[in-house]
């Protein structure tokens, strides 16, 4: 990308984990002025259009076995929205109206209107609406590093899960109407990937409890992981999908809820589904998304994220044999973090007064890279960076994202006083 007075930018967090191919790639600009020669606007409950049935059809494909419903949206906020909507109009539709309760992680961030607000775990951005919003139960993420616990031994999944569990008892299981997480973490968690064996526990005690499994796909869905669902990584399939940001991948506002027949057929033999947005099944935001996908599957950018991200997540890596405050690297194909601390050996921040989640971003920036970050630990303490290129970067392109990147690391180590070399 390029500013106003010529200077070059690397976009290597895709925006906000947005521009999963790239930008102003021809063939969907085309796609989409097609369709603009057709029509740019057909209301969902006056017309079906084709973008809309042929995306549909697509994402069907593309999500787990049965998951055949889609109600598309325009961002993630309305995904997640969607999601805990048709939730609790499926509990109250079977007769389990005392389930009201989407049990959520801390930290974790599912959006900005206010009933994905109450979900969201991120301190900063919740507590001043804390009084306008219903309060929902929360449980630690599983964040096994900062634990000291070891994240390949099944036990440490069980650990976690526990909470889950725990939370459900306490709350009373005829309350809970759902448990929502992001797979592979998003801003909140930095990329954070789950303990061995914690995403088949959490499904095995939300089937136990009658409790709907949520996954929050909007950043880790639509490709960027390696494959086009996070949670596909573990081998479980949740009861409804919320997806987003690179599923339209910045051409057009888009996002999606994804669920099965037995919770949609209640509801629709009920008088339908209570909700709805103007822009849903937008034909243009559709058809931009239809030749995102295609983009997606024609250029195998799923199998270059796994190729390129597993490249890059190793040259991020060896970061930590220069910079002792670099704490922890983390993630999944092309949705990959890193974390400042003071001391490896017991987690701690770096001190607060230092600022490091803005000035390294501002440092990286002015080298001509482009990096996302947020505080750690709930938007509190703690610094960590989302490196996420997208999915058509190259070898070559990894190699001058580090060297932007460790350009800035220096002035920052410099500029805070930390020993930029392991003793």
């Amino acid at each position: 990308m390029w500013d106003v007075d010529g200077k070059r930018y690397l976009d290597g967090s895709s925006g906000a984990m947005v521009s999963n191919i790239g930008h102003s790639n021809p063939r969907v600009i085309d796609a989409m002025r097609r369709q603009m020669e057709k029509s740019t606007f057909g209301y969902r409950l006056h017309f079906e259009t084709e973008p809309s049935e042929r995306l549909a059809a697509k994402v069907a494909s593309l999500s787990p076995e049965g998951m055949e419903k889609v109600f598309f949206v325009s961002g993630g906020s309305e995904a997640v929205e969607s999601a805990i909507k048709l939730a609790r109009q499926y509990a109250v539709t079977v007769g389990q109206g005392s389930r009201w309760k989407v049990i959520s992680r801390f930290p974790s961030y599912h959006g900005s209107t206010l009933g994905a607000l109450a979900l969201t775990g991120y301190a900063p951005l919740s507590d001043p609406f804390a009084p306008m919003m219903q309060a929902m139960p929360k449980i630690p993420a599983p964040r096994a590093y900062l634990d000291g616990i070891a994240m390949d031994d099944p036990a440490t999944g069980q650990h976690y899960a526990a909470m889950l569990e725990a939370c459900i008892l306490e709350e009373g299981p005829e309350t809970v109407l759902a448990f929502i997480q992001e797979p592979i973490g998003g801003a909140s968690t930095g990329a954070l990937v789950p303990p061995a064996g914690y995403m088949q526990a959490v499904r095995e005690i939300c089937d136990r409890y009658g409790i709907l499994l949520i996954h929050d796909e909007v950043m880790s869905g639509g490709g960027r992981t390696g494959k086009f669902m996070g949670g596909e990584h573990f081998g479980v399939a949740p009861d409804i999908i919320a997806i987003s940001k690179g599923f339209g991948a910045g051409y057009a506002p888009l996002g999606a809820m994804i669920a099965s027949d037995r919770l949609i057929n209640p509801v629709l033999d009920a008088g339908g589904f209570l909700h709805g947005h103007t822009y849903a099944g937008n034909p243009l935001a559709c058809a931009a998304g239809l030749a995102v996908l295609e983009e997606i599957e024609t250029d195998d950018l799923m199998g270059n994220a796994a190729r390129v991200g597993a490249v890059l997540k190793s040259r991020l890596q060896n970061l930590m044999q220069r910079y002792s405050f670099i704490g922890d690297v983390r993630g999944e194909g092309l949705l990959l973090a890193f974390e400042l601390v003071s001391d490896r050996q017991t987690m701690q921040p770096l001190p607060k007064a230092l600022n490091a989640y803005s000035e390294l971003v501002e440092l990286a920036y002015a080298e001509g890279l482009i990096i996302y970050s947020r505080r750690t630990r709930g938007g509190v303490d703690g610094d960590h960076f989302l490196v996420c290129p997208p999915m058509i970067t190259s070898v070559d392109q990894v190699d001058e994202i580090i060297d932007m990147l460790t350009s800035a690391l220096d002035k920052f180590s410099a500029k805070a006083g930390l020993a930029a070399e392991m003793a």
